[in-house]
């Protein structure tokens, strides 16, 4: 069920009767030369979308712009501070529970996201009010990713690059693939960019000319809609756990 489709009225008999809702979020910014700046939200609003239909559960408009200023150097890259993207998420997340949503997965899909969404989450459930989890696709199923792609990129790589070939082929630069490879990096330890322990680097540029990392070429849309079906499974186990939780279990203790 999408929350922007519903007329009020026909909202009440879910919130009468579910507690649960999907909320995605990701980014706009650049990745790389071959797919679109949208690429984290289509990403996850495809995940939240096939879940939320699957599971039976609420899902939510998705967030498009996030922590991105590690980007900015690369046209066209929107970002928010971390301080106001916490706190619109948490506002947010608040207008939820005022209708009587208790726990919420925040389905993302950009890594610049995610300590600033477990940190909402730690402030929700310290107050009581819900109980709110970061779900990131590719971390719940690291096992098939590493066995698709020799080198998968933190960004813009063939991990991200199959799924949208799956998802929204006609977005991506299919000819540009090699060049992305080519004019990138295989990976960050490849960047030298971490000298003696220590991460040297803060933005994307400082890492990679074209904005990419890993080898392009692996990727297909095969693999996407293996990853896009298996991450689906892990979200909606997820909520069926989630559903099987009574509230209280899921708050902090008082003490040891």
């Amino acid at each position: 069920m999408y929350l922007g489709d519903e007329a009020w009225p026909d909202l009440g008999s879910y919130f009468e009767t579910e507690s649960l809702a999907l909320v995605p979020l990701g980014s706009t910014e650049q990745h790389g030369p071959h797919l679109p700046e949208g690429t984290d939200h289509l990403i996850a609003e495809a995940f939240a979308r096939e879940a939320a239909d699957r599971a039976g559960v609420l899902r939510t408009p998705t967030v498009t712009v996030g922590v991105s200023s590690h980007h900015r150097q690369f046209h066209g890259t929107m970002w928010v501070s971390p301080t106001a993207f916490r706190e619109y998420v948490e506002s947010l997340t608040r207008s939820l529970t005022y209708h009587g949503i208790d726990r919420v997965v925040y389905v993302n899909a950009h890594g610049g996201n995610v300590p600033h969404l477990r940190e909402v989450g730690r402030r929700l459930r310290a107050d009581r009010e819900a109980y709110a989890i970061e779900w990131m696709w590719n971390d719940s199923i690291p096992d098939l990713v590493d066995d698709l792609f020799a080198q998968n990129g933190p960004h813009a790589g063939p991990k991200e690059t199959a799924l949208v070939q799956y998802l929204a082929p006609e977005l991506v630069h299919e000819e540009r693939l090699a060049d992305a490879r080519d004019g990138g990096i295989a990976s960050v330890a490849e960047a030298g960019t971490v000298v003696h322990g220590a991460r040297t680097f803060y933005d994307a540029a400082d890492n990679t000319g074209n904005g990419a990392l890993g080898d392009q070429t692996d990727a297909t849309a095969e693999k996407g809609e293996r990853m896009f079906e298996t991450a689906c499974e892990q979200l909606v186990a997820l909520c069926d756990w989630l559903n099987d939780r009574e509230f209280e279990a899921l708050l902090p203790r008082e003490h040891v």
